[in-house]
Parts: C-alpha cells; sequence; structure tokens
C-alpha cells in the first residue's frame, strides 16, 4: 500500500512538474519566420511548430489568413493546448471578429487535405482552449462555377480540383476526467457529413461550447459526442450563448445532416440561451434518445421539420413540456420572426433554393417560422405572393465573412445566441 501511494505522489509530481515548464508560443503569418514562436520572432504557422507543444503550452495567433503547414489546410494538435486567436499582429490587443480576425482557411488543390481544419485530440489533461478563431472552409471548397452557388462532392483531374472536404472545422477529443473549452470561434462554409463542430467528451469530463457562431454548413453544426460508453460517469457538455443559422442536409436529396445541434446517446448536455434556427431538418436532434438532457431558454425558429426530436417523434418548441419524454427539463424556450443580417445576396441566394421551395413538405413537420413568407421577412427580402421560385441551382453557396459575422454580432431577441467577444 505504501507502495502504491509513493508511486501515486511521483506521478503527481512529474504531472505538476511538466505543466510548470509549459511555454507561450506566437504565431504571425505576416512576419513568421524559423521555430523560435517568440513575440519578437513568431512562426508563421501553427502546424510549422506542433512538433515542439507540450502539454499546457499556449498559442497566441495574430491576425491574417492560415494554410497549414505547406499549405495543407489542417492542423493536427495531439497535445492539450490553448490556443488563442484575434491578437493584434504585435500582440498588444485581440479582436477576433474585427479588426484582427484570425482566419484558419486552405487551398482546394489536387494534395489538399479533406480532413478537420483543427483536430485537437490529447492524451492527457492540461487546459484546453480554441478561442477566437474564424474557420472558413470557402476556400476549400469545390465550388461548381465561378458564382461560388453550389458545392461539388466530386474531384475534378483536369482543373485540379479536390472534392469538397467532408469534414468540419473543429474536432476536439477530450481524455478521460478533462475539461476542455471551444468559444469565440466564427465556423462557416463547412460540409462535412457529421459536426461543423464535432466535441468528444469522455468519462466525468466537461466540455462547454459557447459564444460560436456556427453559419451556413452541412451536417450537424454542434455534434456532441461521447467516447464514453456507459450510464455512469457520462461526460457533461455545456452549450450555451451560440448561435447556429443555416444548416443543411449533406445534399439536396439525402436524408442526414442538417441540425443546429445532435446528441449523442451516453452524455449528459444542458443548452441554453442558443439560437437554433434555419436547419433543412431540426434544430435539436436527439435521434438516440439521451436521457439527460435540459433545453432551457433557447430561440427556435424557420427549421424546416421539427424544432426537437427524439428518435422519430418531431416536436416543435411549444409543445417540448408536453411531448418530449427524455428531456430531464425544458423551460423558457421560444420562438420569434427574427431579422437575420446577413447580406441581401446570401439572403436571396438561400431563400430561393430548391429545398426551401417544395411544394411536398413532409406531411409531419413540426417546426416554428417555417415558412416561405417566414423565412424572406426574416432576412430582409420582400414577402412574395406566391412560392419561392426553385430554379435556382444553389447548395452550400459561399458566404463572406463579414456577412457572415453580422449574423453573430448581438444578441437576437436581446438574450439568445452569441455576440461579439
Amino acid at each position: 500500500m505504501q507502495g502504491l501511494v509513493t508511486r501515486l505522489l511521483v506521478s503527481v509530481v512529474v504531472l505538476t512538474s511538466s505543466f510548470a515548464f509549459a511555454e507561450e508560443y506566437f504565431v504571425s503569418v505576416a512576419r513568421g519566420k524559423g521555430k523560435d514562436a517568440t513575440k519578437e520572432k513568431p512562426a508563421k504557422d501553427l502546424g510549422n511548430i506542433v512538433a515542439k507543444l507540450k502539454d499546457g503550452d499556449t498559442i497566441n495567433i495574430a491576425e491574417g489568413v492560415y494554410l497549414g503547414r505547406d499549405e495543407s489546410g489542417s492542423d493536427q494538435v495531439p497535445v492539450a493546448v490553448k490556443i488563442l486567436g484575434g491578437w493584434a499582429d504585435d500582440f498588444s490587443k485581440r479582436d477576433p471578429w474585427g479588426a484582427h480576425k484570425t482566419v484558419f482557411a486552405g487551398t482546394n488543390a489536387i494534395g489538399g487535405s479533406t480532413q478537420y481544419r483543427l483536430n485537437v485530440t490529447p492524451t492527457n489533461c492540461a487546459e484546453i482552449l480554441i478561442d477566437g478563431i474564424v474557420f472558413d472552409n470557402g476556400p476549400r471548397n469545390h465550388y461548381q462555377g465561378e458564382k461560388e452557388l453550389v458545392i461539388n462532392r466530386m474531384a475534378s483531374a483536369t482543373k485540379n480540383r479536390n472534392p469538397t472536404p467532408e469534414s468540419g472545422a473543429i474536432k476536439l477529443e477530450l481524455p478521460k476526467k478533462c475539461a476542455g473549452t471551444i468559444s469565440n470561434n466564427v465556423v462557416m462554409n463547412t460540409a462535412p457529413t457529421g459536426g461543423a463542430i464535432s466535441a468528444w467528451g469522455h468519462q466525468a469530463g466537461t466540455l462547454t461550447i459557447k459564444n460560436n457562431l456556427v453559419i451556413n454548413n452541412t451536417g450537424e453544426g454542434i455534434f456532441a459526442y461521447s467516447k464514453w460508453k456507459s450510464d455512469k460517469d457520462q461526460p457533461q457538455f455545456i452549450i450555451e450563448n451560440n448561435t447556429v443559422l443555416f444548416s443543411w442536409k449533406h445534399d439536396p436529396i439525402a436524408s442526414y445532416g442538417g441540425n443546429a445541434l445532435k446528441i449523442d446517446a451516453e452524455i449528459r448536455l444542458t443548452a441554453s440561451n442558443n439560437v437554433f434556427a434555419f436547419s433543412d431538418y431540426g434544430g435539436v436532434d436527439n435521434i438516440k434518445l439521451a436521457k439527460k438532457i435540459t433545453l432551457k431558454d433557447n430561440l427556435f425558429t424557420g427549421n424546416r421539420l421539427y424544432d426537437y426530436r427524439e428518435f422519430n417523434t418531431s416536436v416543435k418548441v411549444s409543445e417540448f413540456e408536453d411531448e418530449a419524454d427524455q428531456l430531464e427539463a425544458s423551460t423558457g424556450n421560444m420562438t420569434a420572426e427574427i431579422k437575420v443580417p446577413v447580406g441581401e445576396a446570401f439572403a436571396t441566394l438561400y431563400a430561393g433554393r430548391k429545398e426551401i421551395s417544395r411544394a411536398a413538405v413532409d406531411a409531419k413537420a413540426k417546426a416554428s417560422n417555417n415558412g416561405a413568407n417566414a423565412l424572406r421577412s426574416m432576412l430582409g427580402l420582400p414577402l412574395q405572393a406566391n412560392a419561392v421560385g426553385g430554379d435556382a441551382e444553389v447548395w452550400l453557396p459561399r458566404i463572406a465573412i463579414d456577412d457572415a459575422i453580422k449574423a453573430g454580432t448581438s444578441k437576437y431577441e436581446a438574450k439568445y445566441g452569441c455576440q461579439k467577444p
């Protein structure tokens, strides 16, 4: 017994000592060179210093567009670190959604990556934070034509083009009994099968996802996964003050994707003060029947089939307390015809796409404010007497960064969603 205690104490001392020597690094695409990664001599890209990172380190990233090491369009980080974007180039101040945007993008040329733009997979516990990054997959996508109105999921060797990546922006997998935070990010123009943000909790861990803008993505806006398949010590998810808009199905005829938030079975989750709006399928998809779920003070609007789903039961927001069987608690959730200040060009494309105007809408649709003219009103477009035209060839048209951020700079109804950090 004494030997066991001694070994445990040694382990704690070693672990504590390793974090005591944590480093702070700096990255600037404008003036970076080499691998010193100091404030005076920053590195050029996060990918260039991954090999030297240790658990507990902090990486500060200045404004600019980052394409990954060797323009790979993907950063794989295997340690527990804090990644902070949105710094001025001299690292004197931060403004992640304003004057000093740190943009993680990539290219679509043959040889580029189709993996998640940032994939953080630590094996040890230290503070884990992804904060203040704009993830724009627009440059990584393969669009049909110069107007960038519809994505192409097929490669084109003659045009030196990859297929549009089937992966999202952020993937964070926690170790057991560990906590992590994804905050103050913008995730846009990604075309995954799964989550634009994919967050994996583990045994007795906590994953916080707060104040993010997730806009114009296929698949699931936020996907809360569990790596711990047990009814005990389930990972806890705290999903708060996020704005999730325009979650598209995988493709126009797909039967999957198109949810603002999707929930794995073996988790505990509290979602509060979020906006879940304009999803091809629904606001919150609990198809796997997780039982420890609380939905509190969220705004649902413009979802096509349901605001909340349990397996094959579709529920609109006004029916949560009556018809949802799996929710531990549901209070203060509501709907409203909000005004979304995206640019007129994107609003017109979205409101005029074939999917939104089809006459044959699912007979079991249960969602709020999902009519064609209600949608046009919320996007600031004039109302039409007839159905929106169905001749537009549009699927995940590219939205510009400034237009996207307009939709997330202030809370809706003065309470719901994200705001400029």
